[in-house]
């Protein structure tokens, strides 16, 4: 049986009564609406080994997967020597089960990244994983078997340079994945956006992705993600050089170009601008990475056709891309994490910026996270910075565990789970 990476955005909201707060389910790997945003308060600002620690549970190797949670359970991905697992425990930090979903890990990029990469997905009932080198599964959350199927043998032999990362998006009973690799030709493309029922595994549709991408550049490595405000639905897929929408049976709507032009002369192609970062979503607004350094654009979602000459482009950033944290939009800024620990900060309707401060010169891979007031942004050496959100950069606090981890925070029912590459924390006052 085999995993693949899976990032689904969780359609539902759990309310728990509490005496000073509501309690969020965190079902995908950007959290409740899929965009990185908690509604809970009363949360840790500060901890260390010690302080506001409820518990750390040792995990059998490392993996940059996020956990997800519904009610009293977390399920994650992990590496064990060469399988892939996955592992389900309680939020008293106690294993309740585990399963084997394939053999065969591949590290990449040194200690980057691994086949238990993806984030797996969860709605209360069911848990889907989907692994790097292709097996895609379902079980309930009692750890039964439902269905699994290998993505390759169904879709077609990956073509890619670190591993298919790609966390899919449950909506509505479906699976929707972006497979987004190839041969570095640009007139043998291979990439295809698929839907899958959630219930049975069975294929629903498969659209291939063309764009003409070249090279390197063929490899997608982000996530797709969910667009659903005021009636509109659109799966937004990234990679291969466009940001390109379909509907949720699988017809394009809009593309976004110009990411990596081909024939722009003041920007030569970029042979290796491979997407790592996910888009984000709010309401009117797509916000789109690139990579290295490169541009961000913003753009209305409710277009049609080739958006990259149009006036539906909202505002450009010529440069400063998040290279693999994925934007937060909040209120009226978006927050960029980029990879040196600089937190950049717009203005959501002009793309001005408000701020640009360092936090912490090391690694950033995980993406941000907002809850209660509070940005929390994560170190690839483990420390989380936190800083107050706002027009105003305030730092609040610096906490150390003394553990790697690549893996976003999650946060439920009034406790941040971190999952390094040693253990899953529980942080909780």
């Amino acid at each position: 049986m085999t995993l693949l990476r899976i990032m689904v955005p969780v359609t539902a909201l759990v309310l728990l009564t509490s005496v000073s707060s509501f309690a969020d389910n965190w079902g995908s790997w950007r959290g409740p609406t899929q965009n990185g945003i908690c509604t809970e308060s009363n949360l840790p600002v500060e901890w260390s080994k010690e302080k506001n620690v409820a518990w750390r549970t040792e995990l059998p190797g490392p993996a940059g997967a996020t956990p997800v949670v519904w009610g009293d359970q977390i399920f994650l991905t992990s590496v064990d020597k060469e399988s892939l697992v996955l592992l389900c425990f309680g939020t008293d930090g106690k294993q309740q089960w585990r399963k084997v979903i394939g053999a065969g890990n591949t590290d990449v990029r040194g200690d980057e990244g691994n086949s238990a990469s993806p984030s797996p997905i969860t709605d209360g009932k069911h848990v889907w994983v989907f692994m790097a080198s292709g097996p895609l599964a379902c079980f309930t959350v009692s750890g039964d078997p439902v269905w699994d199927f290998d993505v390759q043998e169904r879709y077609g032999k990956f073509d890619i340079a670190f591993g298919m990362s790609s966390t899919p998006v449950l909506h509505d009973g479906r699976l929707f994945l972006q497979l987004i690799h190839g041969d570095g030709n640009a007139t043998t493309q291979e990439a295809v956006v698929v839907a899958v029922d959630a219930g049975t595994g069975a294929p629903v549709w498969k659209t291939e992705r063309v764009t003409g991408a070249e090279k390197e550049n063929e490899h997608g490595y982000s996530s797709p993600i969910l667009y659903d405000f005021g009636g509109q639905k659109l799966l937004i897929t990234h990679g291969a050089d466009y940001t390109i929408a379909y509907s949720l049976d699988g017809k394009e709507v809009w593309r976004l170009g110009g990411l990596n032009p081909h024939d722009d002369p003041a920007r030569k192609y970029h042979p290796t601008l491979r997407f790592v970062a996910s888009p984000a979503a709010a309401e009117g607004i797509v916000i789109c990475p690139t990579a290295k350094g490169g541009p961000v654009f913003a753009v209305r979602p409710d277009a049609s056709g080739d958006l990259t000459e149009s006036d539906s482009v909202l505002w450009v950033r010529e440069k400063n891309t998040p290279d693999v944290p994925s934007p937060l939009i909040d209120g009226d800024l978006v927050y960029l994490c980029r990879e040196n620990g600089m937190l950049l900060v717009l203005d959501r309707k002009t793309g001005e910026e408000v701020y640009m401060e360092r936090t912490h010169n090391n690694r950033h891979r995980a993406s941000p996270v907002l809850a209660d007031g509070h940005i929390y942004l994560t170190a690839r050496d483990g420390k989380i910075s936190v800083v107050k959100s706002g027009r105003k950069f305030e730092m609040l606090a610096q906490n150390e565990i003394g553990e790697d981890m690549s893996a976003s925070p999650v946060i439920s029912n009034g406790t941040i789970y971190l999952r390094t590459f040693d253990a899953l924390w529980a942080i909780r006052k």
